[in-house]
């Protein structure tokens, strides 16, 4: 199973928001700094963020983006389906019958894995950042 590397870099630039500059906005640039990308790319990809309400953008002198809402509620399945989507990661090639015991197990372990992700906060991870607060 593999997600896109937009995920990838929404994920770490979640931590990198919620660690260094929760509550003041960061620019494109510092971001894709941080993680060695271009800020063009990474514009996009804070655009499905803002859309998801995880963040939110500020204009002016000293605009950026910032994290909106309550960042302790803010969950690693939260920013994997504002990228991704929440489409299914396993499409069975038989007859699409949900009575098909191959996607009855794959949905299953689905179900399980994002659950793990639901209950994983970037809070938590952000509080163990070593630049954090």
């Amino acid at each position: 199973m593999k997600y896109s590397k937009a995920t990838n870099y929404a994920l770490h630039t979640m931590l990198y928001m919620m660690a260094i500059s929760p509550d003041k906005p960061v620019g494109v640039q510092p971001l894709a700094d941080a993680q060695k990308v271009s800020p063009t790319y990474l514009s996009k990809i804070l655009t499905k963020l803002v859309k998801a309400g995880l963040i939110e953008s500020a204009s002016g002198a000293n605009g950026g983006y910032r994290l909106r809402g309550r960042q302790e509620d803010i969950s690693f399945l939260d920013i994997i389906h504002a990228v991704e989507g929440t489409a299914s990661l396993f499409e069975c090639c038989g007859s699409g019958d949900s009575r098909c015991l191959i996607h009855q197990e794959m949905l299953s372990a689905e179900q399980a894995m994002e659950e793990k992700l639901r209950n994983t906060k970037i809070y938590e991870i952000a509080q163990k950042h070593p630049m954090s607060r």
